[in-house]
């Protein structure tokens, strides 16, 4: 291929590679949940720990992604990907307890590290003096993939029922994925990590440097804690809408216009994260979601509801468009791979108890009183809008 063209298609590859784990993560857990639920006589605290195992398994594979895209190449690792993600999903279509659909959901957090590290690693080395705009470029299509897929599953569903739903799924989305991996790949030797590095006058810190920053502590806290206020509403969302008196169909609008906003912010967060600043674009979508969730509980109507989900979505959304970014920025690009995945931890680990685990138990013990559970998450939100003024550029760092 033309060197005038491997950039763009490496960056056009990495949405379309991403866009699939993505609209399984937001989309299809969010469809299939109810179904689940009614099928396998569980409750909400159940369908909670769905979201939990991926978290858990993203928590597990993303390190390991970052480092096997430096051994391997980007290509081969994001294969992977495609081909875990496939499995899980034609598995999940024979389930016939919530354990087959906790293995889908493992199988299906390891493929997204595996795609998710390796393509933002090689967007931003093609683009170094962009990595806001083009990291949230392919963070957008990771969130707005839910947006996009879940209504097609919703009809889906309703039109072939649940089995040859998931089958269809899981093969078209795994050939789509490996196909994409061919054009994933880093830019030619005079642009590796450590060219682009000395572009942006940053050196690298190491991984154990990295690890003894304030900075470092302080992305892992807003991951934990603002991941698990963002994905909540993947579970929460269709089902507080069925609780307020809605048909599916139209709860869905409210799962949609989080996952809307989840993917355009990531764009447009990015974007002005490089023009005015990584904390101020933090800070602020953190705050206003924080307000959303408080308000949400009070508020009527399917726009109202819509509107605030939004709200949530964008800050949601915000969190991995700026993220990424502020991690070359704190502690440089030779790293990047690996420094993120110790840093996805937080998601992996504790994002999925804080958010989904838990806010499907208080659901249960408080007869499902979505006032204490989004104003719990609501708390989730506010710590890190502050905590987020603490991080600097590595070049800043004390050890």
């Amino acid at each position: 291929m033309d060197e005038r063209f491997q950039g763009p298609a490496a960056v056009a590859a990495s949405c379309v590679a991403i866009f699939l784990p993505g609209s399984l993560v937001f989309g299809f857990s969010g469809v299939m949940a109810p179904h689940w639920s009614r099928a396998f006589d569980v409750g909400k605290a159940e369908i909670g720990q769905i979201l939990f195992f991926v978290l858990a398994a993203v928590g597990v594979f993303m390190f390991l992604a970052g480092s096997l895209q430096r051994r391997f190449g980007a290509p081969l690792v994001t294969a992977a990907g495609a081909v875990l993600y496939g499995t899980g999903t034609v598995m999940v279509a024979g389930a016939t307890d919530m354990r087959g659909v906790y293995i889908w959901a493992l199988l299906t957090g390891a493929s997204s590290a595996c795609i998710y590290a390796p393509t933002l690693t090689v967007v931003q080395n093609w683009y170094p003096n962009r990595k806001g705009l083009y990291s949230g470029l392919v963070g957008m299509f990771f969130g707005l993939s839910g947006a996009v897929a879940a209504p097609v599953y919703g009809w889906m569903l309703f039109r072939f029922g649940y089995s040859s739903t998931a089958l269809t799924v899981g093969v078209v989305a795994a050939a789509v994925g490996v196909l994409a991996s061919f054009l994933i790949r880093m830019p030619e030797a005079d642009r590796t990590p450590s060219s682009a590095a000395s572009l942006t006058g940053q050196l690298s810190l190491s991984v154990v440097q990295s690890l003894r920053t304030k900075s470092f502590w302080v992305i892992w806290l807003t991951f934990a804690m603002v991941g698990a206020a963002g994905i909540s509403m993947v579970t929460l969302s269709a089902d507080f809408g069925l609780s307020r008196g809605l048909a599916l169909a139209e709860a869905l609008v409210i799962l949609t216009a989080f996952n809307l906003t989840n993917g355009v912010s990531r764009l447009v967060s990015g974007f002005l994260s490089d023009l005015i600043g990584r904390r101020l674009i933090m800070s602020t979508a953190f705050g206003l979601a924080a307000a959303a969730y408080l308000l949400l509980p009070h508020v009527a109507g399917i726009p109202a509801w819509a509107v605030l989900s939004a709200v949530i979505g964008f800050g949601f959304g915000t969190l991995f468009a700026v993220s990424a970014p502020l991690v070359g920025d704190c502690f440089g690009m030779e790293t990047f791979g690996s420094v993120f995945g110790l840093i996805f931890t937080a998601f992996g680990f504790f994002s999925g108890a804080l958010g989904p685990w838990l806010s499907g138990y208080l659901l249960d013990i408080t007869g499902a009183d979505y006032t204490v559970v989004f104003s719990y998450l609501a708390g989730l939100l506010l710590v890190p809008a502050v905590l987020i003024w603490a991080t600097s550029r590595h070049t800043e760092c004390t050890f």
